[in-house]
């Protein structure tokens, strides 16, 4: 067997463009066999192909076919974001200019622990992570980090509190919260939440108010742009200016609601955002990039201080006093791969335009779904949509048929659509993040949920 070849250096694009075509090939065949939004069986059925088709992953003798077989399999096994049917949860079809970057990236394997593994890739995190927190903080010196998604940086968000006000600090969350909030509390040691009502789905200011009167503190208050279950929007404005009244500490999570800020027309739903002290963004949902593309953005560069670290063979105060940058800070992790570079090219190859009108589309085929599902003899309508996400069952159903008519679709491969509980009762979750979805495929996809429901 011949010597395996390097992705990178002089010789690395000749040896990647024949594999590419190699990958390409096994997506396209791949997709073409599954032949719908998911596989079809289930998870045994799905395991049972898996086996069958790559069989020992660890063979005494390579196989040259290895990598078409991987990556026809995986793409046969998928839960495919473009297509679509897959509307179940905020998972996004990336953008292929996104996609394209990323293959660079893997290529060259920068490591951002230290300036000299990746000299150019620092300075383009740099720039980017201050623009992209400047669409958050149009004023100051805000600054952000970039993450693996909306868990790591909620849990950066209160890392930062319980440094700022110490570790009695104690979380004040709605009901309507992420669940990694309060694991994050608990993995930093920090006194048990206190999660407040949030009858309508939104943090209910008034019960807010309450909490802060009665609890002893300091307090950080956590809201959010975009819940997972229906993309609603806390009432941000009220919820700062009582953080601002008791001295609170204020982080809103808008991993899914944050993508509104590239557009005119929804951007103002964020009113209130610039007040919170740290805020979570996620562009691997509405900002269409590959996983992982989270970011914390923070008021002011100075706030990030406290997550300063010293190891010598990354950042030795010589080499910091002669002008080499100093990373450690810049995440909890160590080895970390710039996944900066395929937000930097989407940003500059679509600008605020292009990325604002991806927005504005699947918000609108949001509201076309909620009006179709309206209009449906059949089926109930939860809530006009806020930003991408709409909720609805059967008329007349259990909680227990609208939960078996998800599976019935999963099992046989026909629709992947969420599960969400509110108002007391169980609902199918579409959330829309395709842009390049018809009406007439939401009208199937009720069509489907339709033949579904036992009569």
């Amino acid at each position: 067997m011949s010597t395996p070849r390097l992705a990178s250096g002089p010789e690395g694009p000749d040896a990647l463009r024949p594999l590419l075509d190699t990958v390409l090939d096994a997506l396209r065949t791949g997709t073409a066999s599954r032949g719908g939004p998911l596989p079809t069986g289930g998870p045994d059925a799905v395991a049972a192909r898996l086996r069958d088709t790559v069989g020992d992953v660890l063979p005494d003798q390579g196989d040259p076919d290895a990598l078409r077989l991987l990556v026809h399999a995986l793409a046969e096994g998928a839960a495919d974001p473009a297509h679509p049917l897959c509307a179940g949860h905020l998972h996004c079809p990336p953008l292929a200019v996104a996609t394209a970057a990323d293959l660079a990236v893997s290529a060259l394997n920068p490591s951002l622990d230290s300036w000299d593994q990746a000299p150019a890739a620092s300075e383009l995190e740099t720039r980017v992570t201050r623009t992209l927190a400047a669409q958050v903080y149009p004023t100051g010196t805000p600054d952000a980090l970039v993450t693996t998604g909306g868990t790591e940086a909620n849990q950066l968000a209160l890392l930062l509190a319980r440094e700022t006000r110490g570790a009695g600090v104690r979380l004040v969350h709605a009901a309507n919260a992420h669940h990694s909030l309060t694991r994050a509390a608990w993995l930093l040691g920090l006194p048990d939440p206190v999660a407040v009502p949030a009858p309508a789905g939104t943090l209910d200011p008034a019960a807010l108010d309450e909490a802060l009167h009665t609890l002893p503190g300091p307090h950080l208050v956590a809201a959010t742009a975009g819940t997972t279950d229906a993309g609603l929007i806390d009432p941000l404005p009220e919820i700062a200016a009582l953080c601002h009244a008791h001295h609170a500490r204020l982080h809103i999570d808008a991993a899914y609601g944050g993508g509104l800020l590239f557009s005119d027309t929804h951007r103002p739903k964020l009113t209130g955002l610039d007040a919170a002290d740290t805020v979570t963004l996620d562009l691997h949902k509405l900002g269409w990039q590959p996983v992982a593309a989270g970011l914390l953005a923070v008021r002011h560069t100075h706030d990030l201080t406290a997550l300063d670290q010293r190891a010598d063979y990354l950042n030795a105060d010589d080499d910091t006093q002669a002008g080499l940058p100093d990373l450690l800070g810049r995440s909890l992790r160590t080895t970390r791969r710039p996944d900066i570079l395929k937000i930097a090219a989407t940003l500059t190859t679509l600008g605020r335009t292009g990325l604002g009108t991806l927005v504005d589309q699947v918000c609108a085929h949001a509201h076309t779904l909620a009006e179709l599902v309206d209009a449906h003899p059949t089926l109930e309508l939860h809530d006009r949509p806020t930003i991408s996400t709409v909720l609805f069952r059967p008329v007349h159903a259990t909680d227990d048929t609208v939960a078996a008519v998800r599976r019935t679709l999963l099992t046989h491969g026909r629709a992947v659509l969420g599960r969400a509980r509110a108002d007391g009762r169980l609902w199918l979750k579409a959330t829309l993040l395709n842009p390049h979805i018809r009406p007439d495929d939401l009208a199937g996809l009720l069509k489907l949920v339709e033949g579904t429901t036992p009569r």
